[in-house]
């Protein structure tokens, strides 16, 4: 499967409020005055590429509020992953010594119910002028930044002019090399990938693009045609997905959808844990559950077509992976127990490298 069939939209501009998703049958009256204050708290926005698929659960399951949100827990955060704790400039967040995260914006094309920055997404537009003056400065006093991440809210929510601006300026500083992009923006808005677009990307640092998606049913004929473009102007591409229950939690669905982006052109490169956002409770899995779907996923899918399983630890200590093991300390040193894709054990002795066993000579 390269793309999902195509489907007709029903609608011309995006979905915003409680009433239009009611409208559309996509809500339970009887669920309405609840909405109403969910989406006080997280915003609403459906696009129509979206809605067009809209009628698949595991589509509108992202997209479209539910009472479910107003559940929080105890242990969900308002920062889960520790932007704040590390950032040094607005809309910076400087982690690891050799990149930075550079939030350009904090409106996006949709708004996703399980969005780990539901604080402070859709909240603003872009970084003012001084903003990005400070974030910039950041970056160019610091020269072990190799690379910068351009995220949000969505950085390609902006208009072409205001990316190649931002790109210009992040081309004056020498010791960026790689200028990477995390978007929705090709799925949900395939329209925004323009001839523009992709000549503010032909720059000197290398621009890779980072696709966020999760069903299998939102790569549309429109996304797809979205994705050749971007393939054809040169820009790698990769994607990530999030293990949401209710959506892709299973290794059938997973499978679909790393087949159809590679099929696409397209490197799967994480499949993130759920992170502890607020009002997201009910879309996550346990490790052990994500485990053993990414356990099932290795005997069914080359290697080219499975990310990496990582989780995001809370508090801004960074990603690590987390996926199943496979090996294990065998009866002595050297020796381990490795279980291939199909589950069986094999005892393997790791050799000696060539020096230590001529100095036993």
């Amino acid at each position: 499967m390269t793309c999902a069939p195509p489907r007709a939209p029903r609608i011309s501009a995006a979905l915003t409020t409680v009433d239009q998703l009611l409208a559309e049958g996509l809500a339970d009256p009887a669920d309405g005055p609840g909405l109403q204050a969910v989406a006080e708290t997280f915003r609403i926005r459906l696009t129509p590429e979206m809605r067009a698929v809209a009628e698949a659960p595991g589509v509108a399951a992202q997209f479209v509020p539910t009472l479910a949100e107003a559940v929080i827990r105890p242990e969900e955060l308002a920062d889960p992953i520790g932007d704040h704790a590390f950032s040094p400039a607005p809309g910076l967040t400087h982690r690891y010594p050799d990149r930075v995260i550079l939030a350009a914006t904090q409106t996006c094309e949709v708004y996703c119910r399980f969005c780990f920055r539901r604080e402070t997404v859709g909240s603003d537009g872009a970084l003012s002028t001084p903003e990005l003056d400070l974030a910039l400065d950041h970056i160019r006093r610091h020269p072990a930044i190799w690379e910068v991440i351009l995220t949000g809210g969505d950085p390609l929510s902006l208009s072409p002019r205001r990316v190649a601006a931002l790109l210009a300026r992040l081309a004056e500083i020498d010791h960026v090399q790689v200028i990477r992009f995390h978007t929705r923006v090709p799925v949900v808005a395939p329209e925004r990938i323009s001839e523009d677009l992709l000549a503010a990307f032909d720059i000197r640092p290398a621009v890779h693009l980072v696709l966020h998606t999760n069903h299998p049913d939102e790569l549309t004929p429109a996304a797809c045609a979205a994705l050749r473009r971007l393939n054809r102007a040169g820009v790698p591409l990769l994607s990530q997905t999030v293990l949401l229950k209710g959506v892709n939690a299973e290794a059938a669905v997973l499978e679909r959808l790393f087949r159809a982006l590679v099929q696409n052109r397209v490197k799967p490169y994480y499949l993130h844990h759920c992170d502890l956002a607020k009002g997201t409770s009910h879309f996550r899995t346990t490790i052990a559950e994500g485990q053993a779907i990414m356990a099932q996923l290795r005997g069914r899918l080359s290697g080219m077509c499975l990310p990496t399983y990582v989780l995001d630890i809370p508090g801004g200590a960074g990603k690590v992976p987390i996926g199943p093991g496979y090996l294990a300390p065998g009866k002595g040193p050297g020796q381990y127990r490795v279980t291939d894709w199909q589950g069986r054990v094999h005892d393997y002795d790791d050799p000696r490298p060539a020096d230590q066993c001529l100095a036993d000579q």
